[in-house]
């Protein structure tokens, strides 16, 4: 590379990948680094709301010919097993990570941004009116402006603060389902709560499912830290959830696993003179349930483009997207706080069955504001 980069995003996710399409395909000089040599499952339930449908259309992606598979209903279990159903108030999908990521990544990379897969970043500085990045290895990088797109994983010196819900840890595997299970699956996402955490059950392409769940850490202590003793502890208190996994086949021999999510956390106006551009996670983590990270990553990529084409600061770029997300963030921690004590449990439960509208009406007010979706994208 001759001279300094006009654009580094460090993280191929869905918000440091979007964001490199969309400053590519304006002209700039956008280097990727992505740790991972190539796609691979990352622990996230794999739901694409009608805001992230309408971002990934918009740059450019084809969801059904990638295997998308439509979601549009929404049940919600206790541990008596009887479930709450309702009718998703939009219209969402269903897509594996791996399968996106790799997908938004050739996006970029036709846009003309340069991919370098395999790089692991180890410090990030401004000097001298640029920003270093200094690989694992590897040669390092000179960049006008940065953004940080790591998700859930923290980059050394640039570390976010706590959210508002802290000590869960998440674990993901998909699994193939007996017949008859994948057919009561079919086009849902079925939540099912149990002492200490809940888990997500979805179809994804494939003919898999995708099971991501939370669990508190002292819960998972109390069982030993053990993979299977968890899950055979999950089923016995979730009949749901151990309907369908029952004669279900794991597609993989452990799941993967993550810790330490700030669930809560928005970025706010950052202090310092010289700040990148977090996006993504790093920016703001919504609690799993809602569905809606995806979302907000693309949601989290768009803002960041656009301002910085406009010639603005990260520090504005913030209070616009804390003007976005912060209400339904604030919501939905509020709601999975109560979804992971086990006395409050049962009454989410009943009430839930009672008035399945309380399902539909969680999944509104979780979502990302009606007039701060897609706004407009240069062409694909």
């Amino acid at each position: 590379m001759t001279g300094p980069a006009d654009a580094l995003v460090i993280g191929g996710g869905p918000a440091g990948a979007a964001a490199a399409a969309l400053l590519a395909r304006a002209g700039r000089h956008v280097v990727l680094l992505e740790r991972d040599t190539a796609p691979r499952d990352k622990v996230c339930g794999e739901f694409l709301s009608v805001e992230a449908v309408r971002y990934l259309t918009a740059l450019g992606l084809d969801l059904r010919r990638l295997g998308a598979v439509p979601v549009d209903r929404v049940r919600l279990a206790g541990r008596s097993g009887r479930a709450a159903e309702a009718r998703l108030p939009f219209a969402a999908m269903s897509l594996t990570r791996h399968a996106l990521d790799a997908a938004l990544l050739d996006l970029a990379a036709e846009a003309g941004a340069e991919i370098r897969r395999g790089v692991r970043v180890e410090a990030l500085a401004p000097r001298d009116g640029l920003w270093h990045a200094r690989p694992g290895g590897g040669e390092p990088v000179e960049s006008r402006a940065a953004f940080l797109a790591t998700g859930k994983h923290e980059l050394r010196g640039w570390q976010r603060p706590p959210g508002g819900q802290n000590g869960l840890l998440g674990f993901k595997l998909h699994w193939r389902l007996a017949p008859a299970q994948d057919e009561a699956l079919a086009r849902s996402v079925e939540i099912a709560l149990f002492p200490g955490g809940y888990a997500g059950l979805e179809p994804v392409e494939g003919g898999r499912a995708n099971l991501c769940l939370l669990v508190e850490e002292p819960r998972f202590a109390a069982i030993g830290a053990d993979w299977e003793a968890l899950l055979a502890a999950i089923r016995a208190e979730a009949p749901l959830l151990d309907l369908r996994l029952g004669g279900a086949t794991p597609c993989t021999l452990r799941p993967l696993a993550i810790g330490r999510l700030p669930f809560g956390h928005v970025q706010r106006e950052a202090e310092g003179a010289a700040q990148p551009w977090r996006l993504g996670d790093q920016a703001a983590v919504a609690p799993s349930f809602t569905g809606d990270g995806v979302a907000i990553a693309l949601h989290s990529a768009q803002l960041a483009a656009a301002a910085y084409l406009d010639g603005g600061a990260p520090a504005a770029f913030y209070r616009r997207l804390a003007r976005d997300v912060a209400g339904p963030v604030r919501r939905a921690l509020w709601l999975a706080r109560l979804m992971v004590r086990a006395q409050a449990q049962s009454p989410l439960a009943v009430a839930a069955r009672a008035a399945p509208a309380l399902l539909r009406l969680c999944a509104a007010v979780t979502r990302l504001p009606a007039g701060s979706g897609v706004t407009s994208m240069p062409p694909h």
